[in-house]
């Protein structure tokens, strides 16, 4: 049971660690080593479509469905969802890859987040 006493009580507060500065990179540099093995899901868009819930129930194996890219067009690679780069289908190894075209600059995903 809760007492008075325990109900008015202040919570503990949190102490951390300061963090030190190791100089491993140089004034201006950024130190990328803490993120090197995060792992970063990339996925590849050939088109889009939109369509009624009817149509979508009506597909069936062999249909067609029309996108808004036309054929020939280079594809978006996205990293984590976010637009990265331009690219064109290639095959390795009877692998499918990608070669890319066109890198998105750092300024311009910034903007595109906004």
């Amino acid at each position: 049971m809760n007492t008075e006493a325990q109900k008015h009580a202040e919570p503990a507060r949190a102490s951390f660690q300061t963090l030190e500065d190791r100089g491993t990179a140089a004034q201006g540099d950024v130190n990328l080593d803490v993120i090197l093995d995060v792992p970063v899901t990339l996925s590849l868009e050939v088109g889009r479509s939109r369509i009624p819930i009817r149509s979508l129930l009506q597909l069936s194996q062999g249909s067609v469905v029309e996108l808004d890219r036309a054929a020939g067009e280079p594809l978006d690679v996205y990293a984590n969802g976010t637009l990265v780069a331009h690219g064109e289908v290639v095959v390795v190894n009877e692998k499918f890859g990608i070669r890319l075209i066109d890198v998105v600059s750092p300024a311009e995903r910034i903007r595109r987040l906004k």
